[in-house]
C-alpha cells in the first residue's frame, strides 16, 4: 500500500478518532482505512492508537508521530499549490466549515457559486457551532463569528451581526417586554449554549454583563428559536438568525436600545494556505457573495404589521 496513502490515512484517523468517521472522510472502506494504519504500525514495529469498542486514541508515540506527519503533508500540498501557483483552476477537495445557521443561509449560496464556476472542484462543507481548529481538522478554510484569538490565521471580514433578544408576540402580549436589562430576572428566558458559558448576557456599548437563569437552555440555534416562537420566553440569538422571523412578524426585538457592540464575520483560512487555487476562489467568491448581498442592519429591520 502508498506510503503516502497510508500516513494519510492515519492523519485522518487520528484527527477523527474514528475509523468510520476517517474512511467517509477519505471516500475508502473501514476496511481499507483499519489495513493502511495496520500496515503503518508494523512498517514502524510500534502502536500509534489505541483502539476500543467506543474510540480511538492516540499512544504517546501517535502524538509525536502525528505531529511530523500533519507537517509533512501540509509541506507537500503547499509544494503543490506553489507548482501549481495561484492562478491555476480550483481543482480536488477543498474543505470549509461555518456554524450551522450561518452556513445553511450565507456560505451555500458561495459553495453553489463555486460548484457551478469550477467544474473539477468538490467541497466538503462541515456545518458546527464549535469553532474547529483548521490545521488539526483538516480544515482549508471556514466562516467564523467572533473576535479571533489565533494570530497565525488570515481573516478577511465580510460582515456583522449583532447579539440580540427576540419573544414572541404572543409572549410580550401575556408578560409584557422588559424595559431594562435589570427587569429580565422577573422573564422566563431562554439560551443557547453556545452563546453562554457562565450565564451572563452582556449589553450596551460597554458590554456589561446581566447574570440570568434561563429557564431553557438548548445546544441549538434552531431550537432556541423555534421555543421562542412558541411563547416560551426571551431567547438570546445572533441578528443573522431571526431576521426573518422578525421581519416576518413571527418574533418581535426586545431590549434593542441595549444591544451589544455588532460581531465580525470573518473568512479565515492558515497563511500557508494563502496560496492555494481554491482557497482563494473561496475567499474571493465569499467576498462578492457579501458584497452583492450584505446582511441587513438591525437598525434597518422593518417587521411586518400583523
Amino acid at each position: 500500500m502508498d506510503q503516502l496513502f497510508t500516513l494519510r490515512t492515519f492523519v485522518a484517523v487520528a484527527r477523527q478518532r474514528s475509523f468510520t468517521a476517517a474512511s467517509r472522510h477519505l471516500r475508502i472502506s473501514p476496511s481499507v482505512a483499519t489495513r493502511a494504519v495496520a500496515q503503518l504500525e508494523e512498517r514502524l514495529g510500534l502502536a500509534l492508537l489505541t483502539r476500543t469498542t467506543r474510540s480511538v486514541r492516540l499512544t504517546e508515540r501517535g502524538q509525536v508521530y502525528l505531529e511530523s506527519c500533519q507537517r509533512l503533508l501540509e509541506d507537500l500540498d503547499e509544494a503543490e499549490r506553489r507548482v501549481r501557483g495561484e492562478n491555476a483552476e480550483p481543482r480536488g477537495e477543498l474543505h470549509l466549515a461555518a456554524p450551522i445557521v450561518f452556513g445553511r443561509l450565507h456560505v451555500l449560496p458561495v459553495v453553489q457559486r463555486l460548484l457551478v464556476a469550477h467544474p473539477d472542484l468538490s467541497i466538503r462543507l462541515q456545518l458546527s457551532d464549535r469553532n474547529q481548529h483548521l490545521v488539526d481538522e483538516g480544515i482549508d478554510a471556514a466562516v467564523r463569528l467572533g473576535e479571533l484569538k489565533d494570530s497565525s490565521l488570515i481573516a478577511l471580514k465580510v460582515a456583522t451581526v449583532r447579539r440580540v433578544l427576540v419573544a414572541s408576540p404572543r409572549y410580550v402580549k401575556q408578560r409584557g417586554a422588559p424595559r431594562s436589562p435589570a427587569e429580565l430576572i422577573r422573564h422566563q428566558l431562554i439560551d443557547f449554549e453556545n452563546l453562554n458559558t457562565a450565564n451572563e448576557w452582556r449589553f450596551g456599548a460597554k458590554e456589561q454583563a446581566v447574570r440570568v437563569q434561563p429557564r431553557l437552555i438548548v445546544n441549538s440555534a434552531d431550537a432556541a428559536i423555534a421555543a421562542a416562537e412558541q411563547g416560551l420566553g426571551i431567547a438570546r440569538t445572533l441578528s443573522y438568525q431571526v431576521a426573518d422571523a422578525v421581519l416576518g412578524g413571527r418574533l418581535v426585538l426586545v431590549l434593542g436600545a441595549f444591544m451589544p457592540p455588532p460581531v465580525p464575520v470573518s473568512v479565515i483560512y492558515p497563511g500557508r494556505r494563502s496560496a492555494s487555487a481554491n482557497v482563494g476562489a473561496f475567499v474571493r467568491t465569499a467576498r462578492s457573495h457579501f458584497e452583492q448581498h450584505p446582511l441587513l442592519p438591525v437598525e434597518a429591520w422593518r417587521p411586518a404589521r400583523r
